[in-house]
């Protein structure tokens, strides 16, 4: 009883689903106000808005997109694997992958809370199979929901946990693709803290510490969410430069390239996530930051 809602958002034409999401959007950034303080000050601090006229306008693009993602999400759960795959339209960058396959060192694929992840790991999984690693939500039916929208096709899912770790280093020593989260704040001192959109943001190491035990591949991307619900195209990149040993320098390499994918779609990054918080057993901001 509790899915049917879920259920019938899931079934609407993609163009109704992003419009009810854009309208839930504005109604929860109306009334929750606590959510409302945290997207605007990450969006205002970030810089990516250029003058105030230009904020206004990126942060009510920002609401509805953020609506959107939710709606969405549902969709891609619950529709089957291969028709939500098939709302990609477009991909660009696809010959970094191929490149990658050559070498048969494995990918490590990172990718930001940007645009709809769901749907584009629907699509690497279309073609590749792919491990992702994941943190479950606490209700126990939406993790059922979300586990089994996700694990589909070629999709595996490692649990965001030392057994998931080790889950992952298997499969790229296999010569297999993960796929992991880079900008979400790790536990357990488990990170660095580096600059994110010139804040100390504490940050995972672990995408450095994986590609140096593997010699894999890193490449970035994202599902961009098309204008009147006309789908979504993936974009994939390779870095600027290879990851470097020094695990506090790999994790700036990362805060840097996502940077560079959410300038190219700022109303759709998810400025609403608490990026800046200590987690329990992190030390203090400037403990562990390296000079230039």
């Amino acid at each position: 009883m509790i899915l049917f809602p879920f259920r019938a958002l899931a079934a609407l034409p993609l163009r109704w689903n992003h419009r009810v999401g854009s309208l839930l959007g504005r109604i929860i950034f109306f009334l929750d106000k606590r959510y409302a303080i945290r997207l605007e000050e990450n969006l205002a601090r970030s810089g990516v808005a250029g003058d105030d006229a230009g904020f206004k306008a990126l942060l009510k693009q920002n609401v509805r997109e953020s609506g959107k993602a939710f709606t969405e999400v549902l969709l891609a759960w619950l529709r089957p694997a291969e028709e939500v795959a098939a709302l990609v339209s477009d991909c660009q960058g696809w010959d970094h992958v191929d490149v990658a396959l050559v070498r048969g060192k494995g990918i490590i694929f990172v990718t930001p809370h940007l645009g709809c992840f769901d749907i584009a790991g629907r699509y690497l999984t279309s073609r590749l199979p792919v491990t992702f690693m994941y943190s479950p939500p606490r209700l126990q039916w939406a993790a059922d929901l979300m586990n089994e929208g996700r694990q589909r096709m070629n999709a595996t899912m490692a649990p965001a946990d030392r057994r998931g770790v080790r889950m992952l280093l298997k499969t790229l020593k296999l010569g297999g693709n993960i796929c992991i989260l880079p900008d979400q704040a790790p536990s357990q001192g488990e990170g660095v803290w580096e600059d994110f959109f010139g804040r100390p943001a504490y940050t995972m190491t672990l995408i450095g510490r994986l590609q140096q035990a593997t010699d894999a591949d890193v490449l970035m991307f994202f599902g961009e969410r098309l204008a009147d619900g006309a789908g979504y195209r993936v974009w994939i990149k390779s870095l600027a430069s290879p990851l470097q040993a020094d695990a506090q320098r790999a994790a700036r390499q990362i805060n840097a390239a996502v940077e560079e994918l959410v300038r190219q779609c700022p109303a759709q990054y998810l400025w609403s996530y608490n990026r800046y918080k200590v987690p329990a057993g992190a030390p203090p901001a400037s403990a562990n930051q390296s000079p230039p």
